[in-house]
């Protein structure tokens, strides 16, 4: 690689998930001098990679591959075989033949959003956490434009939350739009909103929803010119560090601009805040009926949500899953899942997931 050697038969490859830390003298000429990023797989590439971990899979006939790439925007290779993996594990708790098309989708919310973690809570906890995605589900039901529409709703805890409102993309987000990310903080600041309605009181439970909702708005000010300030870089400057370790961090405006900035996101806050308390007093019936559904049901789709702001109740039924009685280990991970019937073995009981490869 000192660029002196004749041998020019002789090809090098290297990967990396940090390529902003490689030394300069890897990449110079003569070197590692040709770069090739990989990106996320788009529709086709989910589809294609969907169809290769599906081979050892029994799927039912009713599973519908592009469908499942349509509904899995920003999945990695990983994560689809994951997917896969994890939906003939629930097919085999069920004791099911073949994976159908809700295990998929079971399996899909357990790894966008976590997994399930059933905890015992009051009535009082249950009817705030209700209120407060019913608050979330109501507002994004009202202004979504069938871009990310509310995909499911459930009081459940699931990862870290104690409730969750699932938005699922109909397409990968390519661009963000000034219109739409208003309408996302507007969305975030429901569950407060809603809180404060009717239970005429104000949680903790709406920290996350500030954290997000303040990114956004710091984004569209500092980074994406979405304000009076203009098209204009804010951001911070980062240099200096060994190995992305101990970087110097410094702003690139002055003070008074500082403090216009936070004016600006507070009254962007703000202002989605009280338009997500104007919505919510005017629906809410469509409120109520929602968040009695959560505290009946637990778990609602977007049909649901959608269903109640038109009509005022659910018309749709709500299909529950029944925990089987012989439950397979807790620990799926070591549980055996059969394999697909090949032609060499007759047995036709099994599913089959292979180990899902691990992250580059």
């Amino acid at each position: 690689m000192d660029g002196f050697d004749g041998h020019e038969g002789v090809i090098i490859i290297a990967a990396t998930n940090r390529p902003d830390v490689l030394d300069n003298a890897l990449l110079r000429p003569g070197r590692f001098d040709r770069q090739v990023t990989i990106d996320l797989p788009d529709l086709n590439g989910r589809h294609e990679i969907l169809l290769v971990h599906a081979k050892k899979i029994a799927l039912a006939e009713e599973v519908n591959l592009e469908h499942v790439a349509r509904n899995t925007p920003g999945f990695s290779g990983a994560d689809l075989a994951n997917l896969l993996n994890e939906g003939a594990l629930i097919a085999a708790r069920f004791n099911k033949k073949a994976v159908e098309m809700n295990d998929i989708d079971e399996a899909r919310d357990k790894i966008s959003f976590g997994r399930e973690r059933r905890k015992l809570m009051d009535d009082e906890d249950r009817k705030i956490i209700a209120f407060h995605e019913a608050g979330h589900a109501l507002i994004k039901g009202v202004l979504d434009d069938g871009h990310m529409p509310v995909h499911k709703v459930t009081i459940i805890p699931r990862g870290q939350s104690l409730g969750s409102t699932m938005f699922m993309p109909k397409k990968d987000t390519l661009n963000h739009s000034k219109r739409r990310l208003i309408d996302d903080i507007c969305c975030t600041l429901g569950g407060r909103a809603a809180e404060e309605i009717v239970l005429g009181d104000i949680t903790s439970g709406a920290s996350g929803d500030i954290q997000m909702a303040s990114r956004t708005a710091r984004h569209m000010v500092c980074d994406w010119g979405m304000s009076d300030l203009g098209m204009v870089a804010l951001g911070q400057s980062q240099s200096g560090g060994y190995l992305g370790h101990g970087a110097v961090t410094a702003k690139n405006y002055s003070e008074e601009t500082a403090q216009k900035i936070d004016v600006i996101i507070r009254d962007m806050i703000q202002d989605q805040y009280n338009r997500a308390l104007k919505i919510i007093n005017d629906k809410r019936n469509a409120l109520d009926v929602i968040a009695q559904s959560l505290l009946e049901h637990e778990t609602i789709d977007g049909k649901h949500v959608l269903e109640i702001i038109e009509h005022g109740e659910m018309r749709s039924p709500i299909v529950k899953r029944e925990i089987p009685v012989e439950e397979l280990e807790e620990d799926e991970e070591e549980g055996e899942v059969p394999k697909k019937p090949t032609k060499e073995d007759n047995d036709n009981s099994g599913l089959a997931g292979e180990e899902a490869p691990a992250p580059a």
